[in-house]
């Protein structure tokens, strides 16, 4: 074979993803909830029957934003629905390696990451304080995650996470689902939100 590697994938739609220069048109929910689900957080190092997949994170965090920030547009739900997404074809890269592979990671991240909005009808980059509020709310699943199913203490937790706020976890209780189960929710909840936008 000759010629310059394949940057592309193909997805179970049919639909051929470029990653080096992704367009809206080629992205469709079905793809990205189906990748989700089957991609595990932590590496894999939680506890039981079901690997806890970035699916199941995002419906989280987009929980815990809507409790935080309740009066803000539903749109912004969507975003933090969305805020992992391109993890159905990169991955969930721990934070470590995502320093090692250096700005690379990065730049691939932000590319998909806009055509995602766009496809979704969300701006390609989002507002400051958006991505800073989703972020937050990123930071407390991961809280929530790491107490409950990674085997972290509460005091490691606080440390790496910081101290949640208790009105926001107040009866977040993680359970481990199937992917086809969590693949199904995570699908129903973004056509929810693209109805109330």
């Amino acid at each position: 074979m000759t010629g310059a590697p394949r940057a592309w994938q193909r997805m179970l739609s049919g639909r051929r993803l470029d990653l080096l220069d992704p367009t809206p048109v080629d992205i469709e929910i079905e793809d990205i909830a189906h990748g989700l689900a089957f991609v595990a957080r932590w590496n894999g190092q939680t506890r039981g029957d079901w690997p806890y997949s970035v699916a199941e994170h995002s419906l989280l965090v987009e929980e815990i934003f809507g409790r935080a920030w309740p009066a803000l547009p539903v749109r912004w739900r969507l975003a933090a629905l969305l805020h992992d997404a391109p993890e159905y074809v990169i991955g969930d890269m721990i934070s470590p390696v995502k320093a090692a592979i250096g700005p690379g990671y990065g730049d691939l991240d932000a590319r998909l990451t806009g055509a995602i909005h766009i496809r979704f009808g969300l701006p390609a980059q989002l507002p400051a304080e958006i991505k800073k509020r989703i972020k937050r709310a990123d930071r407390l699943s991961a809280w929530l995650e790491a107490v409950q199913l990674a085997g972290f203490s509460v005091a490691e937790a606080n440390r790496f996470f910081g101290r949640p706020d208790p009105a926001l976890t107040d009866g977040l209780t993680l359970h481990l689902r199937p992917p086809a189960e969590v693949r199904a929710a995570y699908v129903a909840r973004h056509r929810a939100l693209i109805g109330a936008c």
